[in-house]
């Protein structure tokens, strides 16, 4: 621990003892000092299937064994390509467009959404609008999009102005694109979006980007959270849980009215001027395509709606407790907001063999959508108790 920065972290009180993971298998982590706790976070809403899957173990090794890396810059790959045509048909959306981690992804959709409008002649819409309490990721583009100060409030100079969606004049004639998370807003606590909230963005002239990092892969019921919504994406934007959280990866789906405006001769220069060097890797893509096996194989969207039943009753009674502000779930994507220290109910979880990690005074449940009811009790039970002391 000598040389390493974490992010999002106090490095001088951060106890490396314990919280080195060195090893995880299905809901488990264990850590250097041989402590196994349950991922109740799924290591911040990436793991679906468990940790260690054998199905994506096997995967990658013989993908790369076959075909380690190869560019994607002018060249392609059997990986990407299947995944590509698996996450089009999911979606029924048209083309994927392959990038490293979400935000990422969000970048790609910002300059994908701003060189749409360029290649058809109407660079005037180049503003973006984005809903109240957005999160989208830490790069420039994604924190431009974002609403949250303690995430972009050192960084402001460096951003781009951007418009909130309750603004009456958002979506005038300068919009290039609104963004939305759907659902959920993760990062600003769970805080739940009601579904009508989405109903005035049908029909609009301005590309809408769906972000669904956080929410994809039957984390909210659904396969993908839009899908329970008036949303028609233009631009799909996944990423997280895309590999059952084994890699990184992420991508930006499009329909073929955004695909076809990149179209041209090459000297005329309209393809799209955005890559990333690993997009599309195919050991990657392999653990993507073996993790959407699974949801078949293993009947995960089953089993996260029997999570978020068992989780939803266990709810209703925490929700009546005085240290409680309030309780929010959608799925299996759940926020307990506390009118105490929650990262001190945090390190008694961990002390009592449950790992999560406090959105502020949000103590996040999101677990693995191969958890049992044994474990979502032992779960809440442990967390009633830390309550109570």
């Amino acid at each position: 621990m000598a040389h390493l920065w974490l992010p999002f972290t106090q490095m001088r009180s951060f106890r490396p003892q314990t919280r080195t993971f060195v090893r995880g298998s299905g809901t488990m982590l264990e850590d250097a000092r041989g402590t196994r706790v349950y991922d109740a976070v799924s290591s911040i809403w990436t793991i679906l299937h468990g940790h260690c899957h054998p199905r994506i173990v096997e995967a990658i090794a013989r993908q790369a064994a076959t075909l380690d890396h190869a560019t994607l810059l002018g060249a392609s790959n059997p990986a990407a390509a299947t995944l590509a045509e698996r996450l089009c048909a999911l979606t029924d959306m048209d083309r994927a467009f392959f990038c490293s981690d979400g935000a990422s992804a969000i970048e790609a959709a910002i300059k994908m959404a701003a060189q749409y409008w360029q290649n058809l002649g109407r660079p005037q819409r180049r503003r973006f609008v984005r809903m109240a309490n957005a999160y989208h990721g830490d790069t420039i583009g994604a924190m431009s999009v974002s609403d949250i100060g303690l995430f972009k409030s050192r960084f402001g100079e460096l951003t781009f102005e951007t418009r909130a969606l309750r603004d009456g004049a958002a979506l005038g004639p300068d919009v290039a694109a609104v963004i939305v998370e759907p659902l959920v807003q993760a990062a600003a606590g769970m805080q739940l979006v009601d579904r009508t909230a989405y109903d005035a963005l049908r029909d609009i002239e301005p590309l809408l980007i769906v972000d669904e990092i956080a929410t994809g892969f039957g984390r909210t019921g659904t396969m993908f959270a839009y899908e329970q919504t008036a949303l028609r994406p233009d631009v799909l934007c996944l990423g997280k849980s895309i590999t059952g959280g084994a890699l990184a990866l992420s991508c930006a789906l499009v329909r073929r009215r955004v695909y076809d405006a990149f179209l041209g001769d090459d000297g005329a220069r309209v393809h799209f001027f955005h890559g990333h060097s690993y997009a599309g890797n195919p050991v990657a893509c392999a653990a993507a395509l073996a993790s959407l096996d699974l949801f078949d194989e293993e009947t995960t969207l089953e089993r996260a709606a029997g999570i978020a039943r068992r989780a939803g009753a266990r709810l209703q009674n925490l929700r009546h407790h005085p240290l409680v502000l309030e309780a929010r779930q959608c799925g299996a994507m759940i926020g307990i907001e506390l009118r105490g220290d929650a990262w001190r109910v945090a390190d008694r979880l961990y002390e009592a063999g449950h790992f999560t990690r406090p959105i502020g005074e949000v103590l996040q449940f999101v677990p693995p959508l191969c958890s049992t009811d044994i474990e979502i009790d032992a779960f809440f039970d442990a967390l009633s108790g830390a309550l109570a002391s």
